[in-house]
């Protein structure tokens, strides 16, 4: 089966809305390739100058979180429907920075990515070890345990529709990069998972990114193994080089 390529930037928290649609209008004629979906994940405030921005191009908007309920009185949180409503159409969840300095956890995440089927919005599920477990030779045990816990009640159709994205911890903003091999070891790994936890088609239909300083020098390498399917982008999807990831 060929995986449609998707090449997704997380701006995290970065880019007041100006900023973004400066940037958008710098990156417009950078991203076009009929063969790869592209995808700005941006901050909640950008979102609807964003939108505006990238109307007539290539590009769809995904936001970097969500709550779990519709609407309430939850200060400072953005719903899914709020998020379709504005024109978004993914969603990252999951995000080790989530995880770790908000404290969610798989349950919480397991009740987003089913939220965000029910809105109509496509999740981009993180996953990754941190160094210490990868030296401690648990790297699979971790991964499938989270995403194990993530899926349970999600549906093989869903799962087919979904994005995966393995981002080591360690190679997140350190300038430091699992190798190709090391990479696609683990997106393999992923890949055996789903078909274990559901059915070989399953399988071949999720898409699978790689996520951890990927960069316009090395996404030719790490896109040509069969397993990874395109790109978490953090830093690099700030500037012009996301073209030319876009574009590996």
């Amino acid at each position: 089966m060929a995986r449609r390529r998707i090449i997704a930037g997380n701006w995290k928290m970065n880019m007041t809305p100006s900023q973004a649609v400066e940037l958008v209008n710098t990156l417009k004629d950078l991203v076009v390739n009929d063969a790869v979906d592209v995808v700005y994940c941006v901050p909640a405030i950008d979102i609807v100058p964003v939108v505006e921005a990238v109307k007539g191009s290539n590009v769809a908007v995904g936001a970097e979180n969500m709550y779990i309920e519709d609407k309430g009185a939850f200060t400072g949180e953005i719903s899914a429907p709020m998020l379709v409503d504005a024109g978004v159409k993914y969603v990252i969840i999951g995000h080790s920075e989530r995880r770790d300095y908000f404290k969610e956890d798989d349950a919480f995440l397991n009740a987003k990515v089913k939220k965000a089927f029910e809105a109509g919005l496509t999740p981009i599920l993180c996953c990754g070890e941190s160094l210490e477990q990868r030296e401690s030779g648990v790297t699979m045990d971790w991964i499938r345990l989270q995403i194990k816990s993530d899926l349970v009640g999600v549906t093989a159709d869903q799962v087919k529709s979904m994005v995966i994205a393995y981002e080591p911890i360690w190679a997140i903003g350190t300038g430091k990069t699992a190798t190709s091999d090391q990479a696609q070891e683990v997106c393999k790994g992923i890949r055996d998972l789903i078909a274990e936890i559901y059915d070989t088609d399953t399988a071949e239909a999720v898409r699978i990114q790689y996520g951890g300083s990927m960069n316009a020098s090395n996404a030719a390498e790490l896109l040509s193994k069969p397993d990874i399917d395109g790109g978490l982008i953090g830093g690099a999807s700030l500037k012009a080089d996301f073209g030319q990831i876009v574009n590996a």
